[in-house]
């Protein structure tokens, strides 16, 4: 149950696969205060073998729940796959999710990372996100504004212990509009020979891209990239472009006076490609990639990215913050 393959074991489970046992679910939260709620387990570090306690949120479904002309309301299980969700919104010709496609994971996590890829993110996309209020057992609906997304974070984020995420609301659009700027979506589209772009060409490209970069789960343990593309002022990340000119950047919403920075190129800088320690390594393909040969424990991955940290801090003086969640408690 995590893509990474540690292997680790939980000495009380419990499985939510329908809103009438949030009930029960709460009781089994408070009587075990520290146990994990676990998705798709694609984006976790366990730096523990044993866990007290794990409740699996598995709530099911996608409906259409409003149409007009223009737009469409979609309402999506915590517990659905999320690459399969997207794949239903294209065959109901539904865009906005297409540059999402292949994130791993349930969609109950999605808004949690505010998870996101060439270009766009969740965030964008959510209408409001049904919870349940851990504190109190009201279940709500929690609008997109009260959601505070931002890059890679959320309120849900800040807050951890307090929701539980039961579904999501999504704005789709009947109108393609492409979101194609990014480097790598744009020469995968360049070089496919389409004529009139569409969603679904737009999902067939970024599933090529991912499939080459990013290995699979099944074969080879890993939780995607494990750390955020760090966020500068735009001086620091045009001195940084100055020594090295292919170094990517991306501008920031809002209009801020801060610049994205590609964190693969800073760690492939620092020679950590392909690199292996304790079972460990660095996929070398990618060198924002994590990986467990088959040997690797948790302690392992967290001892290798602390070593990439301290690397790219000496060098650059960036700081690299990880994406997936570490849990290392034992109670």
């Amino acid at each position: 149950m995590n893509s990474f393959g540690l292997p680790a074991g939980a000495r009380r489970f419990f499985r939510l696969e329908h809103e009438h046992q949030v009930g029960d679910a709460l009781r089994f939260l408070s009587a075990h205060p520290y146990a994990l709620v676990l998705g798709g387990g694609s984006n976790i570090v366990l730096a523990t073998d044993e866990l007290a306690a794990v409740l699996a949120p598995r709530l099911g479904g996608r409906r259409i729940v409003r149409s007009d002309s223009g737009f469409v309301e979609v309402e999506v299980g915590a517990g659905e796959n999320w690459h399969e969700v997207v794949c239903w919104s294209l065959e109901k010709a539904l865009c906005g999710l297409e540059n999402l496609a292949l994130i791993p994971g349930l969609a109950g996590a999605a808004p949690v990372q505010n998870i996101g890829a060439y270009g766009v993110e969740i965030g964008e996309r959510i209408v409001a996100v049904k919870a349940c209020d851990r504190h109190t057992g009201e279940i709500r609906w929690i609008s997109r504004n009260e959601c505070a997304f931002s890059y890679r974070n959320s309120r849900f984020k800040h807050e951890p212990g307090r929701w539980l995420i039961l579904a999501l609301r999504l704005r789709l659009s009947r109108r393609f509009e492409p979101r194609t700027h990014y480097g790598e979506l744009a020469a995968e589209l360049s070089g496919s020979g389409l004529g009139a772009l569409r969603a679904d060409d737009v999902a067939r490209a970024v599933i090529g891209i991912r499939s080459r970069k990013l290995p699979d789960p099944a074969r080879l343990g890993n939780a995607g990239s494990f750390f955020k593309n760090p966020i500068l002022p735009s001086g620091h990340a045009a001195a940084l472009c100055s020594h090295d000119p292919g170094l990517a950047r991306y501008p920031v919403p809002c209009g801020s006076d801060r610049v994205k920075i590609a964190a693969a190129r800073l760690i492939d800088s620092c020679g950590w490609k392909g690199r292996t320690h304790h079972g460990a390594g660095v996929h070398a393909q990618h060198a924002l990639v994590l990986v467990n040969h088959g040997t690797a424990s948790g302690a392992d991955l967290l001892r290798l990215a602390a070593a990439i940290q301290d690397d790219v801090w000496r060098r650059f003086a960036v700081k690299l913050e990880p994406e997936p969640l570490i849990v290392r408690q034992r109670a």
